[in-house]
């Protein structure tokens, strides 16, 4: 199972339940979403188990 954060501009968070919030690197306030993620992709799942989170910046997301 997985917790999913994200902040004021929409980014995403994701850590292993129960984990906190890394201190380096991210920045903003987290809000934490109520429901627990039990499946994510594989790279998401990957980051999480090599350095103990995932994040993404909603500018990746954007396609032109």
């Amino acid at each position: 199972m997985f917790d999913v954060y994200l902040n004021h501009k929409r980014d995403l968070l994701v850590v292993r339940q129960g984990s906190s919030i890394p201190l380096g690197g991210s920045s903003g306030r987290w809000q934490k979403r109520k429901r627990k993620v039990a499946i994510v992709s594989d790279e998401i799942r990957s980051a999480v188990q090599r350095q103990g989170y995932y994040v993404r910046k909603r500018s990746e997301l954007k396609t032109n």
